[in-house]
């Protein structure tokens, strides 16, 4: 299963972003478990510099900007790719 994790303050853009994974994993017809993360200590961890920031399988795949649906899907095929 896929994990899943965006990462900001709860913005706008944040929620924007979880919902473009959300409807890359349904699209995709994968499990995923979502976790948003809010401790800006925590970003550090991944290298985020700006948010929002999505991480899949603890991989930093976006950062400081919105992804398109496409791209999420095209991370998570690498991502099922290597697990």
């Amino acid at each position: 299963m896929l994990n899943i994790k965006v990462l900001g303050p709860g913005c706008n853009n944040c929620h924007m972003v979880e919902e473009a994974a959300r409807a890359a994993v349904a699209a995709m017809g994968v499990e995923a478990e979502f976790e948003k993360v809010t401790d800006r200590e925590q970003f550090a961890k991944y290298g985020l510099l700006f948010t929002p920031g999505l991480v899949i399988n603890e991989k930093l795949v976006a950062a400081g900007r919105i992804p398109q649906e496409i791209e999420v899907q095209a991370w998570i095929a690498n991502a099922l790719a290597v697990a």
